[in-house]
């Protein structure tokens, strides 16, 4: 009998290769999976300016989980669901903190159009800083808007505050705000360098765990296999029926998880999802 099974995976370091991006295996095994009626998606950091053109030619149908939770977006319609934004009275007093212990965050505001526009206050980008924007100044859904102050005017439309570095700066900050800021708030080395210290900053409650749920709802789903490698997916590891880590998944990532496969270079969870999905028709 079908389970009725959600699967939710993890994008960087789980669903796609060394590359960024899904194999064509795994994209095929996906795509013929969801013909088949099997509920598959992501859950990834990512907002839909990367994640559409990742996700072009591999058909899925429940909305895909967005900037770790602020949001969903649904591929079929073009557009956002379950908005979740930072408090206007929040941004100031976490950009005050971040400025004292000199980090710079990329301030994301979603205008009417569901284009997202990106500010950036330094006078010039880090290194890795500038390697990031170059990487996303090409995409249709995202606008930066280089060494500029996000209008005050635009503090009640912000998702996500985003800041990287190489430095302790990174984990002061993160630590003040966690103490704080009601908000939530997320600090992890980068999947591809770990020398680099990654912050998310996003509205109370948000999480992959809350998303989950709402989707698990959502979709009627009986239950819910979950796929993750880094620290931010441990909350939807949590409320998952079955938590699965990849391989190269960090320590404590693995040991949360109630099985570990193979790693992200290897279609281990389009694999994965693949025997699961029949073994309970």
């Amino acid at each position: 009998m079908n389970l009725h099974t959600l699967y939710v995976s993890d994008m960087d370091g789980t669903l796609m290769g060394s590359d960024s991006r899904v194999s064509a295996r795994s994209a095929e095994i996906i795509t013929s999976l969801t013909e088949d009626g099997a509920m598959i998606t992501v859950a990834t950091a990512r907002t839909p300016a990367t994640v559409v053109p990742l996700l072009t030619g591999i058909k899925t149908t429940p909305p895909a989980i967005v900037m770790t939770g602020a949001a969903m977006w649904d591929r079929q319609r073009g557009a956002y669901m379950n908005l979740n934004y930072i408090p206007e009275t929040e941004v100031p007093r976490i950009l005050e903190v971040c400025y004292r212990y000199g980090v710079t965050p990329f301030v994301y505001t979603l205008t009417a159009q569901s284009i997202i526009e990106v500010y950036h206050r330094a006078p010039e980008y880090s290194a890795c800083e500038r390697s990031f924007v170059e990487e996303r100044s090409h995409l249709k859904l995202k606008h930066f808007n280089a060494h500029a102050a996000s209008p005050v005017e635009a503090y009640g439309r912000v998702v996500l505050m985003f800041a990287m570095g190489t430095d302790s700066a990174i984990q002061k900050a993160a630590a003040v705000l966690q103490t704080t800021s009601g908000c939530s708030i997320f600090s992890y080395p980068d999947t591809f360098n770990p020398s680099i210290n990654i912050m998310e900053i996003f509205a109370p409650g948000v999480s992959k765990a809350a998303a989950v749920s709402v989707l698990r709802r959502m979709v009627k789903a009986e239950r819910v296999v979950v796929f993750g490698d880094s620290v931010n997916d441990l909350p939807m590891m949590d409320v998952a029926d079955l938590s699965v880590a990849v391989e190269n998944a960090l320590p404590e990532v693995k040991e949360a998880a109630d099985i570990i496969i193979g790693s992200n270079t290897s279609d281990a969870v389009a694999r994965f999802i693949e025997k699961d999905y029949y073994s309970s028709l």
